[in-house]
């Protein structure tokens, strides 16, 4: 939806890489065991957006005050992380939690974990491209609709369809 974003590729990433090399499973994942967050690996063209304005549409469509939990998902694999790629990114994500922090004093503290990435595993075929393959399924409707929504009202600028 996102000006600038070229591609979005469900996965898993934020544990330790496996012994035997193979990608876990959503399964796996899910049993909160592996040490990996369910993630999404952004390719993005720095020059129609920044890493500020991903940031920015990030930390607002989702909790990233409450501790292995999104909604109704509870659990390591639900915990707010960015993996960054570049020192650049590493120092501009903790100067944004700060900015949020010092935005709101008294209020919840930011857990989102900022760590390297190290191994980006990618999901299973069923979980790619999920919202357009089950619009009609209760998570869709009832979680993701209104995150949409959201980016929609509060970011129309960094949307494609208002492109010139």
């Amino acid at each position: 939806m996102l000006k600038g974003v070229i591609s979005v590729i469900p996965g898993y990433a934020g544990g330790p890489s496996t012994s035997s090399g193979r990608a876990p499973t959503y399964e796996e994942v899910c049993s909160g065991t592996t040490g990996h967050a369910e993630v999404t690996r952004i390719e993005y063209d720095p020059q129609k957006i920044s890493f500020r304005d991903l940031l920015t549409v990030f930390f607002a469509t989702h909790d990233p005050t409450t501790p292995n939990r999104q909604g109704n998902d509870v659990g390591p694999q639900y915990r707010s992380i960015i993996l960054y790629t570049t020192e650049a990114q590493k120092e501009e994500t903790r100067r944004f939690i700060k900015e949020i922090e010092a935005s709101h004093p008294g209020g919840a503290p930011v857990v989102t974990e900022v760590k390297p990435l190290d191994k980006f595993y990618e999901a299973e075929e069923e979980h790619r491209d999920y919202y357009k393959k089950n619009p009609q399924k209760a998570y869709c409707q009832l979680i993701i609709n209104p995150k949409l929504e959201k980016v929609q009202q509060k970011f129309a600028e960094l949307l494609k369809n208002s492109e010139k």
